[in-house]
């Protein structure tokens, strides 16, 4: 018990309320929407502490959601056989942009984490639907593998440019949900992964991640409940402008 909560002495109060809001928000969003913990732990978190340390306390939550989410639907052997060269590719680029870049708690890495999250902003705000034909997914998913592993590792931010591409690929609700469930499965572990080689995620931070699995699965039912009671078209609106607001702050002041 004393490892589980040790970090969350080492926070104080008022940062380990902060850290538990956090992920009951985070958790309410993708059970609205189904996708969304990880960016907005990632947005709120890194106002008060530092990008790494914000990525090693959701591990287990995201893991363990995405784990959730990829389990329904009864496609997964299809999606996995369709969608292994970019899985592959992310989780190499993740590997890649550890070594070369890794969330090591310098500021630029604030102002990236800003910049990533504008730009999924805009994306989820702007961009029009678009379709990937079927001759194209051989290369460009490799590609859009390695940039979102990169970006993962350099951020903790795992949805550019992994979801507009699964949303292009043509799939229907259930495949689409269980897609992203499979490629943000694997940029959690990649992303621990990364965590653990540099040293940022240890025991003290798992137990810590552990324990925001309560918050994160209470967010989630909340959100499944509100899903059925407010526009799912709206909530998005609000949600990415409220993300993009929060990256450029920390783009500009990160």
């Amino acid at each position: 018990m004393n490892t589980l909560l040790a970090l969350y002495q080492e926070m104080g109060w008022g940062l380990s309320l902060l850290v538990l809001a956090t992920f009951l928000l985070a958790g309410t969003v993708k059970g609205v929407i189904g996708l969304g913990l990880p960016t907005v732990s990632m947005g709120l978190l890194g106002l008060a502490m530092a990008p790494a340390q914000a990525a090693a306390l959701l591990i287990v939550p995201s893991t363990f959601t995405n784990i959730w989410q990829l389990m329904l639907g009864g496609h997964l052997r299809g999606l996995a056989v369709r969608l292994w060269p970019m899985l592959l590719a992310i989780f190499v680029g993740t590997g890649i942009g550890s070594l070369w870049l890794g969330i090591d708690g310098g500021k630029w890495v604030v102002h990236a984490l800003g910049g990533a999250l504008v730009l999924y902003s805009l994306s989820g705000l702007f961009l029009p639907v678009l379709r990937v034909p079927a001759r194209h997914e051989a290369w460009l998913g490799p590609l859009c593998g390695v940039a979102t592993g990169i970006i993962t590792a350099a951020t903790g931010v795992f949805v550019i440019p992994a979801v507009p591409y699964l949303q292009a690929l043509g799939l229907n609700r259930d495949e689409l949900v269980q897609a992203l469930g499979l490629s943000f499965s694997v940029s959690t572990l990649a992303l621990a992964l990364g965590l653990l080689w540099h040293g940022e995620l240890g025991g003290g931070e798992l137990g810590a991640s552990l324990l925001l699995l309560v918050p994160a699965l209470l967010g989630m039912q909340l959100g499944q409940w509100l899903r059925q009671r407010i526009s799912a078209v709206m909530f998005k609106r609000v949600f990415f402008t409220g993300l993009a607001l929060l990256g450029a702050h920390l783009l500009i002041n990160g």
